[in-house]
């Protein structure tokens, strides 16, 4: 008994560890000027800029905020010239909006390609990295996709309600919609989760990694881009890797790996991979390098708008890749 006990306490310690380390390193901080930033770093930044500073909080216990989310970006793929469609569904007594932007495939519109991004955040911090990062990037990815000539049909989810309390119940945004997808027979190909993109750093051993054994070869500086994958989504991982790569300078690593290492389903892949789609992450790795994950700091300036707007460009690609896109004129 006592030896089990002293293994459990081991395999805790090597589990809670890089999340410690983390939390108590200095936070990186990026003081450019929105003028000083490339015209795509700019359009994020902007878009971070109104999510968390300009709203902020955006938790179920902020439903104005949260409506002021929703039409932001509806708001925005009206403009673009979207129709925007919404999935409603109840919460608290409240109403929530899945909101979902199409562009139809022309040679196989029964199959999809989902991005995705969740647009809540936990209750009391702006969430500049957790999620409006990932929103100003999938915002942006359907502006400059609109117009676009996919074979498959590509659908832009923006869900509700990811963060706690909400997180791994049927009341999380993604759980509904990836539900109705199942029930209904949607044919989705491949699902890429876009979870914190905006926070990196040149910092030596800036980088935790849950269980050495299991990321050997992996960076320890936070530099990079992560894909994270299921067992049953590994050609997934390969062909977003692959994507990334050839479409964007930002270091690309993945990982394929079971869920019980923490982390690994804590966005809305996990409600596709319920559903027995094939799902990625797309993620800075959140609380493995963020010392502000789900707290107040986590604000704007902490965020690198250029790295994000090269990572836009590897993004558009793969969804180019996975539903053989053909540019817009």
């Amino acid at each position: 008994m006592g030896l089990i006990l002293l293994v459990l306490i081991v395999i805790a310690a090597a589990l809670l560890y890089p999340l410690v380390k983390i939390r108590y390193l200095p936070s990186e901080s990026h003081q450019l000027h929105p003028a000083g930033l490339s015209e795509n770093a700019g359009r994020l930044h902007s878009h971070v800029e109104a999510l968390s500073s300009g709203i902020g909080p955006r938790s179920a216990e902020d439903y104005d905020a949260l409506v002021k989310s929703m039409r932001y970006i509806i708001g925005n793929l009206n403009k673009w010239g979207y129709t925007p469609v919404v999935q409603e569904f109840e919460y608290k007594g409240k109403k929530h909006l899945n909101i979902e932007a199409s562009i139809k495939g022309s040679a196989a519109p029964q199959e999809i390609i989902l991005v995705g991004a969740h647009y809540d955040t936990v209750e009391g911090t702006p969430g500049a990295d957790d999620n409006a990062s990932a929103v100003a990037v999938l915002l942006e990815m359907c502006r400059m996709m609109k117009g676009s000539a996919p074979a498959r049909t590509l659908k832009f989810v923006f869900f509700a309600l990811e963060e706690r309390p909400a997180f791994a119940t049927r009341f999380m945004g993604s759980e509904v919609y990836a539900t109705s997808a199942r029930e209904t027979g949607a044919d989705i190909r491949g699902m890429v989760c876009l979870e914190m993109l905006g926070y990196f750093s040149d910092r030596i051993d800036g980088q935790s990694i849950p269980l050495p054994l299991l990321g050997k070869g992996i960076s320890t500086t936070p530099n990079f881009i992560a894909i994270i994958g299921n067992e049953a989504s590994q050609g997934l991982v390969g062909a977003v890797r692959k994507s990334l790569e050839s479409g964007c300078r930002v270091p690309v690593e993945s990982l394929v790996a079971t869920r019980l290492i923490p982390g690994v389903d804590f966005s809305d892949h996990r409600s596709f991979w319920r559903a027995g789609y094939e799902a990625v992450m797309v993620t800075d790795t959140a609380f493995y390098r963020n010392p502000n994950y789900h707290t107040s700091s986590d604000t704007i300036e902490t965020l690198d708008f250029e790295k994000m707007a090269d990572l836009l460009k590897g993004l558009v690609k793969t969804a180019e890749d996975l539903s053989n896109t053909k540019r817009g004129q």
